[in-house]
């Protein structure tokens, strides 16, 4: 099965989800259509396990980066070059998460809006951690705007290919933690 999620993953990243075919997935997989039918129900539910394991490894290594952190300026940087090395390292599934305006209104893009979640919750519980002000919701709308800065940057990046994902980082520290240092313990 994990196979049959990285060939779809090459494919939705080469055509866009519209475009990518299910007889093509089968075809490059070394299977029949109704096998992946059988397994994903339709194309839409191999583009949702396609996301899905995506979340799932952008958690793992976000959370993987933070682990030993002892300042909240050490946590951040970790966690934003995992966030960086992970969108080079897996362009294909960065890309099917970038390109979620064709999905909206669709479980999809439900998905894609859980992983923003996730790493925002990732962010807000490891700031509470090292700010002392106790305000939950000061440090998920921090959180939510480290998010989306990071996302924004990280398709600069995709324009400038000599942006390595250390400087990408020193960048959005520059900017990031200059805000965020003024609270932290």
């Amino acid at each position: 099965m994990r196979q049959m999620i990285e060939i779809a993953e090459e494919v939705f990243s080469e055509r866009g989800y519209g475009a990518a075919s299910m007889d093509e997935i089968a075809e490059r997989v070394g299977v029949s259509k109704p096998m992946l039918y059988e397994y994903f129900n339709s194309k839409e539910g191999l583009l949702l396990a396609c996301i899905q394991q995506s979340r799932a490894a952008l958690r793992e290594v976000t959370e993987r980066a933070t682990v030993g952190a002892t300042t909240a300026e050490e946590a951040l940087r970790r966690g934003l070059l995992a966030f960086f090395v992970f969108i080079r390292e897996r362009r294909q599934a960065w890309s099917l998460l970038r390109h979620e305006m064709a999905l909206i209104g669709t479980p999809a893009a439900d998905e894609i809006e859980q992983i923003r979640r996730q790493q925002t919750d990732l962010i807000a519980a490891l700031m509470s951690g090292y700010f002392t002000s106790g305000d939950d919701l000061r440090a998920e709308a921090s959180a939510e705007f480290v998010v989306g800065a990071c996302e924004r940057l990280a398709i600069w990046c995709e324009r400038h290919e000599d942006v390595s994902p250390e400087l990408a980082t020193e960048y959005a520290m520059d900017v990031l933690w200059s805000g965020l240092s003024a609270r932290a313990c």
